[in-house]
C-alpha cells in the first residue's frame, strides 16, 4: 500500500507531498521524504558507484526501513518524485509504471498556464489523479 508520495523540485523545495495514512503519521512520512533526498543527490552525483546510466529516470530502491520501501524517480528538470509504500514486496514493473503515470499527471499539471513554475501544485485535477494512480498501484501492468 501506498502511504505517501511527493514531488520535489529541483531545489529540494517541495511541490507536493500527499500521505494516504492517518494525520499522525504524515510528519514521519514527510522526514522519511525529506531523508530520501540525500540518497537521490547521492545517486545523481555519484552515478558509477550507483550503476545509473545518464538518461535513466528510475532511481529504484532509494532506502528500505523497517516499516517502510522509499522508492525515487528524477525528470530530466532535476524534478524528484519519491514513493513511500508499506508493502515490502513490490514489483519493479509496477512501481516504473505508478512513476510514469505519476510523471504524466505532474507534466499535465505545471503544463497548465495558470501554474506558476516552482511553486507548490495546488490543482484538485492534479490531486484526483493522484489519488487514482495510487488506487490503482498494483492492480495490473497496464495504464
Amino acid at each position: 500500500m501506498i502511504v505517501c508520495v511527493a514531488v520535489v523540485g529541483h531545489q529540494n523545495n517541495p511541490l507536493y507531498i500527499q500521505s494516504f495514512t492517518e494525520a499522525d503519521d504524515a510528519l514521519k512520512l514527510h522526514h522519511i521524504v525529506h531523508c530520501s533526498l540525500d540518497v537521490v543527490d547521492e545517486r545523481v552525483n555519484n552515478p558509477k558507484k550507483s550503476g545509473l546510466t545518464l538518461n535513466e529516470t528510475f532511481l529504484g530502491l532509494l532506502y528500505p526501513t523497517e516499516n517502510y520501501k522509499v522508492y525515487g524517480y528524477l525528470t530530466n528538470t532535476k524534478v524528484k518524485f519519491i514513493l513511500v509504500t508499506t508493502d515490502l514486496d513490490v514489483r519493479d514493473a509496477d512501481v516504473r509504471n505508478f512513476f510514469r503515470r505519476f510523471h504524466a499527471a505532474y507534466v499535465d499539471a505545471v503544463s497548465n498556464p495558470f501554474h506558476v513554475p516552482g511553486k507548490k501544485i495546488t490543482s484538485r485535477t492534479f490531486a484526483e489523479r493522484v489519488s487514482n494512480i495510487v488506487k490503482s498501484f498494483g492492480l495490473s501492468s497496464a495504464g
